[in-house]
């Protein structure tokens, strides 16, 4: 993901949320946006659009590596 945040659809964020302890709230009828949430009180929205923005997907790896430091 680092060497290449380009192409990133939310169904593959999601199991490697879930590895790392984040929860992912779907959209409901007509939302647009996925929340991942972690007990540490951690949370990143990212819009479900496909592909998703690399920008995104960078504040998703930092997101992660912030809840591993803990």
């Amino acid at each position: 993901m680092k060497t290449n945040p380009k192409d990133w659809k939310i169904e593959q964020l999601i199991p490697i949320a879930s590895e790392f302890g984040f929860s992912a709230r779907m959209p409901g009828k007509g939302g647009s946006h996925v929340t991942f949430r972690h007990s540490s009180g951690a949370r990143l929205t990212v819009p479900a659009h496909r592909p998703i923005k690399p920008i995104y997907i960078k504040k998703f790896l930092a997101l992660i590596e912030e809840v591993t430091r803990l």
